[in-house]
């Protein structure tokens, strides 16, 4: 595949409503023969995809109608952080996301700044183990790494996002206690309007 190729499905998705919806179209790459970061190119032939895989691909497309290609590290307490690719419209900022939970998709573009669309996330993210502690927004082309189209794993990444200092959410003790306690109780999170 080459750049034409994201070029012709930029014209099929050609914005970021459609977009999301291609990678909720997508299966979840639940990983089951083991960690993978295919690039953009690899995620679309294999039809599926983790949050970070996803983000590729919605940065490989969108890139053929203007947007960079911007994505936002979002940490956990545990470890277990998440990325979406982000966005500016009208300027407002948005994201398209890829999870196995509905709470951690896409954003409408309706934030004022990209704390606001971090602190989104603070809410679905509260479970068992995890809760989010901070957020950085980076240009996939500054993490030196092909993820449009190379054909091996794109690990380069990864550890640029593991290793760039985060923006540190203060720690609202009182909000996450009652947010644990609901999830332990299995009190489901309402979906807001702002989800994509």
């Amino acid at each position: 595949m080459s750049d034409d190729f994201f070029r012709k499905l930029a014209k099929k998705y050609s914005d970021p409503v459609k977009v999301q919806s291609l990678l909720k179209s997508l299966d979840y790459n639940a990983e089951p023969d083991g960690e993978t970061l295919k690039s953009a190119q690899a995620t679309f032939q294999s039809g599926k995809a983790h949050c970070l895989e996803g983000a590729f691909l919605a940065a490989a497309i969108l890139e053929h109608k203007g947007y960079p290609p911007l994505v936002m590290s979002i940490e956990s307490i545990d470890n277990l952080d998440h990325v979406v690719y982000v966005y500016k419209k009208k300027n407002k900022w948005g994201s398209i996301g890829r999870s196995r939970d509905q709470g951690l998709h896409g954003r409408k573009p309706v934030f004022k700044n990209i704390r606001d669309l971090a602190m989104s996330y603070y809410e679905p993210y509260v479970d068992k183990s995890g809760c989010v502690s901070g957020y950085q927004i980076v240009n996939l082309d500054d993490c030196g790494a092909d993820w449009r189209f190379s054909p091996k794993n794109v690990w380069k990444v990864e550890r640029y996002l593991i290793e760039i200092k985060h923006f540190k959410f203060k720690f609202n003790k009182k909000r996450y206690t009652r947010l644990f306690n609901n999830f332990k109780k299995g009190i489901k999170i309402k979906k807001q309007s702002f989800w994509a």
